[in-house]
């Protein structure tokens, strides 16, 4: 018999006062020499994880970390220094962590609605916005949130189905400006029941759609020729002013579905399918923009992380098995794997942890090249 979803919940927050007794792990000054320090999520054979890693030269170590009741997606890290954290979808939890006091902050989705796994925040730090989908109907949903208080304020249509992740302009292009929300709308069919079972994929209607992030207003809606390529992850390019789009085929064809592009990028006025691309299995796990301009889109099924300029030109890709991660800085980017992360920095692949396995997503938190 399943539980309801409140028991669960009591559950797991009386599990976690316990786990709250934890000694802390080590604290930053613990670790002069840090290169890098990543926020993740991660699951291991006992359960799932958010965390801090820092990576050192040829080494990497769990910095300080957090149990959370199912695996976790979408990561953000705000100016204060404390984390946002979101369940995969179809997820009912919405977090806020503070890595340095290990104090928590909870939110719990209705029972008609389900996270969708990606967190966004305003600007200036008041508002955050979820990606949701509402149960009964299947529609995507933007929620607004008090950035505080993580309590929603109000939300408004997305436009389309499966909405994931979001990006706000921080520039006007073409005719979307400043400020404005994008939104990726996967466009994938599921039902309540079934969670994240795919239904009837002739019905698909990925699109990217930009919204007034206060009122919900359509700004723009764009779709690619291709309908069997789901929308998914997005990463903005300061060098180019252009959106890159991270893609994963849904084609009921395998040929079809492996030579699928893995990139799209949105000049403003329309989206752009990747060019001159290999067969990387059509599934993009990740994407980072890539210093200078370009984008970075880990393939997983492939093993490669792949490169393209920013016109979605293919220009070429590196070996990890079960690339997932992506992270830049200005020196540089940084992929994760199975079991090693690479880097176009690093003469060698330095190994995680072991028995760490990384979601899609980990977030640059701090660089260095040296102690403090």
């Amino acid at each position: 018999m399943i539980e309801p979803i409140d028991l669960l919940r009591r559950r797991w927050l009386g599990a976690l006062t316990l786990s709250a007794c934890l000694p802390a792990l080590a604290s930053p000054s613990d670790n002069p020499t840090a290169s890098l320090r990543l926020l993740a999520a991660w699951q291991s054979d006992e359960d799932h994880r958010i965390g801090l890693i820092d990576l050192t030269a040829g080494e990497a170590r769990v910095h300080s970390t957090l149990a959370v009741p199912t695996r976790a997606h979408g990561l953000l890290v705000e100016a204060s220094g404390s984390v946002l954290a979101m369940a995969r979808r179809p997820g009912d939890w919405l977090l806020r962590w503070q890595p340095d006091s290990g104090a928590t902050q909870w939110q719990w989705i209705e029972d008609d609605r389900r996270f969708n796994g990606h967190v966004m925040a305003s600007a200036d730090g008041r508002t955050l916005w979820t990606t949701e989908t509402d149960r009964d109907s299947g529609q995507g949903r933007v929620a607004r949130r008090d950035a505080r208080t993580l309590a929603k304020a109000t939300e408004f249509a997305t436009q389309g189905m499966d909405p994931h992740e979001m990006l706000v302009l921080p520039q006007r292009v073409g005719d979307v400006p400043a400020g404005s929300l994008l939104v990726a709308n996967g466009g994938i069919p599921t039902q309540a029941e079934t969670g994240r079972a795919k239904r009837d994929l002739g019905r698909m209607d990925a699109s990217l759609v930009a919204l007034d992030g206060g009122s919900g207003r359509v700004l723009g809606q764009w779709r690619l020729a291709d309908p069997r390529l789901s929308i998914r992850h997005l990463a903005w390019d300061p060098a180019s002013s252009r959106v890159g789009i991270a893609l994963q085929a849904e084609h009921d064809d395998v040929q079809a579905r492996a030579a699928a592009p893995v990139l799209a990028v949105w000049n403003g006025r329309e989206l752009l399918a990747a060019r001159e691309q290999p067969a990387l299995a059509g599934y993009g796990g990740d994407i980072c923009a890539r210093t200078g301009g370009g984008f970075l889109v880990s393939c997983t099924r492939a093993n490669q992380v792949a490169m393209f300029g920013a016109q979605g030109v293919w220009q070429a890709s590196q070996a990890l098995v079960e690339a997932c991660a992506l992270g830049s800085t200005a020196e540089g980017w940084w992929a994760a794997g199975r079991s090693d992360a690479i880097s176009d920095t690093a003469q060698a692949p330095v190994g995680l942890p072991a028995g760490l396995r990384l979601d899609n997503h980990w977030l640059v938190v701090e660089s260095s090249t040296g102690s403090s």
